[in-house]
């Protein structure tokens, strides 16, 4: 059974088109990764998914119930953890949570225990009254995990759950959104620029970029369309070896990005002394050279041509060129 399905969704500002007529479901029980650059249209995804935001043109159903339609049956069956914190920092740990019980309309006589509960899931029970703003980001974030999950959602949205936090608690967290899942079977969405992150945890991973999905399927099947090896050449002439690697018959694909060449072939440990050969027969200076098994950040270059940090920067500055029209 699908716990989201969505066809053709789609949400416009003004001239802009921040999703473009996204179409795909996702599994009940699933771990379902987001994965973009910022400004992709991830958060805008979730934003609808969740009601907070209405769709252009488009449909989607979340628990089977039409975000358009159904707003209230919707938001009872999601929990929501938001990019950027929604805590009471005055308040405590227990009574943020007990706040959102008496939003949620949690019985009084459930709410001491499922406070407490999550309160030990998420390894805070011994904080509990502390005030929120002596807490450390990674201790907010499982915070706002055990508050998305007092009204017992089916699904939970977490939108750029690790960002800004250090690699240690990013691991711990990563392992609290495991167990949610394989303990509870709880399904969840999150949106992550990280590839890692999408790696560890996600099922399967949708790519989106500029709006679009542009693949979707699990970490593995998506390395796998690479295929074989990645040789990474960095080069004082990357468009020049891009060229005359084309022409060689081992080379799948050649892609130029960020001052170096990027390869994908196979057995590439063989190839590296007549690309050496040919680097010096065209009078090309090769820097440095790395051989490498696909990632998901070759996958994201491979359907682009660009990286994940070249596409935040190319958005970024498409935005600003939209606005300095505006202003005119």
């Amino acid at each position: 059974m699908d716990a989201i399905k969505i066809e053709g969704l789609t949400r416009r500002f003004d001239d802009l088109i921040a999703v473009n007529k996204i179409s795909f479901n996702v599994k009940q029980g699933e771990v379902f990764g987001f994965l973009g650059p910022n400004g992709a249209g991830k958060s805008t995804t979730l934003a609808m998914l969740s009601t907070l935001l209405e769709p252009s043109e488009g449909k989607a159903h979340v628990n089977g119930f039409d975000i358009k339609h159904r707003k209230d049956e919707v938001r009872k069956s999601i929990g929501m953890v938001f990019q950027d914190s929604t805590l009471d920092e005055e308040l405590t740990a227990w009574e943020n949570l007990d706040l959102h019980c008496r939003l949620y309309g949690v019985p009084g006589e459930l709410r001491a225990k499922r406070i407490l509960d999550l309160l030990k899931l998420v390894e805070l029970e011994d904080r509990k009254d502390s005030l929120v703003k002596t807490f450390s980001g990674g201790m907010k974030r499982r915070l706002e995990i055990a508050r998305g999950l007092l009204h017992e959602p089916s699904i939970l949205f977490l939108d750029e759950p690790t960002l800004g936090l250090d690699p240690q608690t990013r691991n711990k967290l990563w392992d609290y959104i495991g167990k949610l899942n394989k303990n509870k079977g709880i399904t969840i969405i999150l949106t992550t620029h990280y590839m890692d992150e999408a790696d560890k945890l996600a099922d399967r991973i949708a790519i989106i970029d500029r709006g679009k999905v542009i693949a979707l399927d699990s970490s593995a099947n998506l390395k796998n369309k690479v295929g074989g090896d990645v040789i990474n050449i960095e080069t004082t002439d990357p468009e020049a070896v891009q060229k005359f690697v084309e022409k060689c018959k081992f080379c799948k694909e050649a892609k130029r990005h960020d001052g170096k060449v990027t390869i994908s072939t196979d057995h590439a440990e063989k190839k590296i002394p007549e690309l050496i050969s040919l680097a010096e027969k065209n009078k090309v200076k090769i820097i440095s050279v790395s051989i490498n098994k696909p990632t998901l950040e070759d996958v994201f270059l491979y359907y682009t041509g660009k990286t994940i940090r070249e596409q935040e920067a190319s958005s970024i500055e498409h935005l600003r060129e939209r606005r300095r029209m505006h202003s005119r």
